[in-house]
């Protein structure tokens, strides 16, 4: 799992190619915890697909734990850093015969390994040809390798934008491959300040998924300048740093993962208020969807929601899913906002099961 920053603008990537390409022989190498606190419960449809990966994509694959949205049939994914193509597999498999799933990578000895067995998780999946491609190139590259505008249902990352220096351009990147109504569903790690030069150019760290941490804050001001909604806090976990002589230069500062959902809208898209109510048609969420850490639609029951949230909903792959009316005159509903994911985990709310990069292995 990597890809990110072309050499000719730094040398991170020279470095991070090193550290997941050579460096990294299994998750064991790995030198922090950064990416193995509690990842989102799987759910046991999502346990099955995994049991039917090849085991040396497992072992050779340091990501995240398996960042899987809801409704996935048919859709075409982008993976950003696929690495030895775990989780492009398993999404293979739940997008079905009739999806694709791209897997882009900049890492040689991964993509050597993901590519060599394509035609093993075809024939364990039933599929009678490939629905599952990589590709070699860089996060924010995407037009380098193939990647045209409009043309991504869904893209998923786990810790892989916190390697890449430039997350301006990475997630400009992304909006511009994503369709209207497409979503950008990605874990990363996050850091209660802006962190000093001496963290940030720390190999290990960079490596590790800690020094490239963004700010909170700078996730919601690269999202609104970029075109996205406003990032939905789907779960979160704290993150501890334990190693002694990485604490000491880390000092006071200190970090969480986050999942978040980014959606790309048409500018003219309908902001009114709505009474929604969900019609249980979601595979595996019969009684239930969770949108985020604050809102879930039981089945059949009305909801009213903010006009943000109705739009993304009448806009994106879940609009068949739901019925949508006016919302009555009386009702209350919370309006979107930005939110600390610090404050979250001193309140204690909502205590993710579903937290965050990673389960079991991690970047």
């Amino acid at each position: 799992m990597s890809s990110c920053c072309p050499a000719k603008t730094n040398d991170i990537t020279d470095d991070v190619k090193d550290y997941y390409g050579k460096k990294l022989q299994t998750a064991d190498d790995l030198q922090t915890t950064a990416c193995t606190t509690p990842a989102q419960k799987m759910p046991k449809y999502v346990r099955d697909v995994m049991a039917l990966i090849h085991d040396e994509v497992v072992s050779k694959y340091y990501g995240c734990g398996l960042v899987v949205p809801d409704c996935l049939e048919d859709m075409k994914i982008l993976d950003l850093g696929s690495g030895s193509g775990r989780d492009c597999y398993a999404l293979s498999k739940l997008v079905g015969k009739d999806g694709f799933v791209i897997g882009i990578d900049m890492t040689d000895e991964q993509l050597e390994v993901a590519n060599r067995h394509v035609d093993y998780h075809m024939k364990a999946f039933g599929f009678d040809k490939p629905n599952i491609k990589f590709v070699k190139g860089y996060i924010e590259k995407l037009k380098d390798a193939g990647i045209a505008d409009n043309s991504v249902d869904i893209i998923v990352s786990n810790c892989v934008i916190n390697l890449c220096k430039d997350k301006h351009e990475v997630l400009s990147e992304a909006y511009r491959v994503l369709k209207e109504g497409g979503e950008l569903y990605f874990s990363d790690v996050y850091a209660d300040r802006v962190l000093s030069d001496e963290i940030r150019s720390h190999k290990v760290l960079w490596g590790e998924c800690v020094s490239g941490a963004l700010h909170w804050k700078q996730l919601f001001d690269l999202a609104k300048d970029i075109g996205f909604e406003t990032p939905r806090t789907f779960a979160y976990s704290d993150l501890k740093i334990t190693k002694p002589e990485l604490k000491e230069i880390l000092g006071d500062a200190k970090f969480v993962s986050v999942v978040y959902r980014l959606f790309k809208l048409p500018k003219d898209a309908d902001r009114n208020a709505s009474q929604v109510i969900y019609n249980g048609t979601v595979t595996d969420n019969q009684n239930e969807i969770k949108f985020d850490h604050n809102l879930t639609f039981k089945n059949g029951a009305p909801m009213t929601i903010d006009g943000d949230t109705a739009a993304i909903l009448k806009q994106s792959r879940f609009k068949e899913d739901f019925m949508f009316q006016k919302a009555p005159c009386c009702a209350k509903y919370s309006e979107v906002k930005e939110e600390n994911p610090f404050n979250l985990l001193e309140s204690g709310d909502a205590i993710n099961q579903g937290g965050s990069c990673c389960a079991g292995s991690c970047c």
